[in-house]
């Protein structure tokens, strides 16, 4: 392999451990790169665009709109704090954030609505209030969440779940205990619906969290039916600033350990010999690198940067999650009924999800999602006006027609609030600007814009997950939402951790 030429030569890590590559800046690729710089590591991270996030980047809309483009919820935020701690660093100097009460702002398709409040107790008083369900009956549920979230995630989202070592351990047992109510062999829905018979409303709330993982609650296994533990158990939180700060804290700690960032400078290929890697190429030149971390989504990883290498076809071809649909619009008004999340459910959910993941379409009624940070951040919309990020699920690009389907949805999406909140919509939108899966895609690098890698409709599904390592090649590694344990904030980052160890 030739060397690179003089000046150009990657540091050197001072403790003699190996320097790292890192392909991609998404939130995954920042936290490995933190973790890895603070345990002595050279890291340099490679990013094909002008800065960093991938998905989770701002914009600005004329007028004075700023919007987080991606990720809009933020769980679990001890795993952002552990970063700095890791880097004996003190969180607050970086990076703040507030407990969300409410949470969410609900509103059914027959005008009810209701209020997601952070204290499980006066959540559960709210239900009873508005849907007529036993306050008890709902905390009874939401402690089974809580108990098969604390039972299972040790196991398969802080471990690898693809080296034997990781199941020889008190928290697997643990794990095996609690299989039998887990509900492996049963459906989200089944299970909302078994726990709520009396009201189909509640269903649909508890079913919605399906979509957290990018799945289908009529396919989903129950096992998910943990995941409201981690709004309604753990809490949901606001980052000061926005969920933009989330990278742009990282990105500061990273540059202080070391990390040097390349923009602009998109990997071509990883290159490899005798079984292990050897180093990338870009545009600009060849590196050498023992030790390359893949933050890009797991397919382009290997047509595009490992075209030489057999795939692991099984992997790649399992289904993909549900991607979405996002209009980013400036109001001219503002609502104080809503909140920083609402929900606008649909009235016929089975029906939604048929079109996402059967018939790779959007129905023709959808649940709309809308999100509005000048709720708490007021200067990121002009005064009186607020900043509404509307998103719908929609099934991930497989060449549909997606100037049709987005033309379709928001016509469906203003039926959707204008029934909801009883006024025309669409006069008050003074700037816009929309996120298609296929911009999606080309923009993260996200095969067919799936948000989530595969999806969970199986039991087996996080088993059938890539794995956070090469079984091939070593020193290549992977970390993001399409490799275990998953998509989303809190997933990317504890894949980050998990390759982390597995390095050091």
């Amino acid at each position: 392999m030739p060397s690179l030429p003089a000046g150009r030569k990657l540091r050197q890590a001072s403790s003699h451990k190996q320097a790292v590559a890192v392909v991609g800046a998404g939130i995954a690729g920042i936290a490995a790169a933190v973790r890895l710089a603070a345990q002595g590591h050279a890291v340099t991270v490679f990013e094909g665009r002008s800065s960093f996030g991938g998905k989770m980047h701002q914009f600005e809309l004329p007028g004075g709109y700023r919007f987080d483009a991606g990720p809009s919820l933020f769980t679990l935020p001890g795993l952002v704090d552990e970063l700095f701690r890791h880097a004996q660093r003190d969180p607050r100097d970086y990076f703040r954030y507030e407990r969300l009460d409410p949470i969410t702002q609900y509103f059914f398709a027959d005008g009810t609505r209701l209020t997601a409040w952070a204290d499980e107790e006066k959540f559960a008083r709210e239900v009873e209030h508005k849907l007529g369900v036993p306050a008890a009956e709902v905390t009874r549920f939401l402690h089974g969440s809580r108990r098969a979230y604390e039972a299972t995630a040790p196991t398969f989202l802080h471990k690898s779940l693809h080296r034997p070592q990781s199941y020889w351990s008190r928290d697997t047992l643990r794990a095996v205990a609690e299989m039998p109510r887990l509900g492996l062999l049963s459906t989200m829905h089944a299970r909302h619906r078994q726990a709520f018979p009396q009201d189909a409303r509640l269903v649909q709330l508890f079913d919605r969290f399906a979509t957290y993982n990018g799945s289908d609650p009529y396919q989903a296994p129950a096992t998910l039916s943990l995941i409201p533990h981690l709004e309604h158990g753990l809490g949901a939180y606001y980052p000061e600033g926005g969920i933009y700060s989330i990278a742009s804290s990282l990105v500061r700690l990273a540059e202080e350990l070391g990390v040097e960032f390349r923009y602009n400078e998109p990997v071509e290929q990883i290159l490899t010999a005798g079984g292990r890697v050897t180093g990338l190429r870009t545009p600009q030149d060849v590196y050498d690198f023992g030790l390359v971390v893949s933050n890009m989504d797991v397919v382009p990883t290997y047509r595009r940067l490992l075209p030489q290498q057999p795939a692991p076809e099984r992997t790649l071809a399992q289904p993909r999650s549900s991607s979405a649909l996002i209009f980013y619009w400036g109001i001219a008004r503002e609502f104080p009924e809503l909140g920083l999340h609402n929900i606008f459910f649909s009235q016929d959910y089975r029906r939604e999800f048929e079109a996402i993941f059967r018939e790779q379409t959007v129905a023709d009624d959808v649940t709309v999602y809308v999100n509005i940070t000048s709720k708490h951040t007021p200067a990121d919309a002009p005064p009186g006006h607020e900043n509404w990020f509307v998103m719908v699920n929609v099934p991930h690009d497989q060449g549909q027609d997606w100037p049709a389907l987005q033309q379709r949805a928001r016509a469906a999406v203003l039926r959707r609030l204008n029934q909801a909140l009883g006024l025309d919509v669409a006069p008050l939108i003074r700037a816009e600007r929309s996120w298609t899966p296929p911009g999606i895609a080309a923009d993260t690098s996200s095969f067919g814009g799936a948000l989530y890698g595969s999806s969970s409709n199986t039991m087996l599904a996080a088993f059938l997950r890539h794995p956070n390592f090469s079984r091939k090649l070593d020193g290549l590694y992977f970390c993001g939402g399409s490799v275990h344990p998953g998509g989303g904030i809190p997933l990317c980052l504890l894949s980050a951790r998990i390759v982390a160890d597995l390095i050091n």
